[in-house]
């Protein structure tokens, strides 16, 4: 058996981290800063990511803060992404893959570019990005690589075909990558966040062929459920990659239906719909 990795060491590390303009994203930023990281910030957003950037580098003027603005389901765009940022960074030590969109609808409303468009984003990007930052962080004993699937990488409601799919694989390809690097001194945490208040809900998109009122009821509903202040998340995760921890399931909007999910994996959102209020149900 492998033996345990140590604690993750933030201070003197550097961490790329995508997603970081909003959410849990700033959160983990501000987080990371706070521990004494350098950071690549990777968002689309500029003006959010330029902020939050700025914000560091007031607070922490000697710290190493630098953003790129990408659109991760360009995913031609990622090796000279990434190329760019190990030429300015040759050390990297921590890899969060934490950028994420959303799709409502059911299968047969979406277009075969709008499901691709989720899963470009959701796991081909992170994929890829752990593909070319994996031989630096293996040259970086110590090192860190966290994949943030999602609640809906544990149950699958529908009208989240795309999404769910996205989250499971991303979920599968993390369990594997850790089996496949234990021994070799790099970690692999995955991350099912429940409903976290972020700006997903306000940013996510609806199937082409939904209508009016099917998309206003569906992000509203998405919204009512988004109640976990994204600080507290950030938080645990930076907690989970300190102590090397495999799994993380962040609120009791994750933790409950992973455990239904396991009791009754052919009937659970039965068993949710009972326990949801009315206004939520799916």
């Amino acid at each position: 058996m492998p033996a345990a990795l140590a604690p993750y060491r933030f201070a003197g590390g550097t961490a790329v981290l995508t997603g970081a303009a909003s959410g849990m994203g700033e959160q983990m930023a501000y987080g990371l800063a706070a521990r004494g990281s350098a950071l690549v910030l990777v968002d689309r957003d500029a003006d959010r990511l330029a902020a939050v950037a700025d914000r560091i580098r007031k607070d922490r003027p000697a710290l190493t803060v630098d953003t790129y603005v990408a659109d991760l389901a360009d995913t031609a765009g990622l090796e000279p992404l990434v190329a760019r940022i190990t030429e300015a960074h040759p050390r990297v030590t921590l890899l969060i893959n934490n950028a994420g969109v959303a799709l409502g609808g059911r299968f047969e409303q979406l277009t075969a570019e709008e499901f691709d468009w989720v899963m470009a984003v959701n796991f081909r990007a992170p994929v890829a990005l752990t593909r070319l930052f994996l031989p630096h962080l293996l040259r970086s004993p110590g090192s860190h690589i966290v994949n943030v699937s999602s609640l809906f990488g544990l149950i699958a409601p529908p009208g989240q075909t795309a999404y769910a799919a996205s989250k499971f694989a991303l979920r599968g390809f993390s369990d594997a990558l850790r089996h496949e690097l234990a021994g070799r001194a790099t970690g692999v945490t995955t991350v099912h966040p429940g409903g976290i208040r972020t700006r997903i809900a306000e940013t996510a998109r609806v199937a082409a062929g939904t209508t009016e009122a099917e998309a206003r009821a569906g992000k509203e509903n998405f919204a009512k459920l988004l109640t976990y202040p994204a600080d507290k998340a950030a938080e645990q995760i930076l907690g989970a990659v300190r102590t090397r921890r495999a799994r993380l399931l962040i609120a009791p909007s994750a933790v409950v239906p992973d455990l239904l999910a396991r009791l009754f994996p052919a009937s659970y959102m039965t068993v949710l719909n009972r326990l949801r209020p009315s206004g939520t149900r799916t």
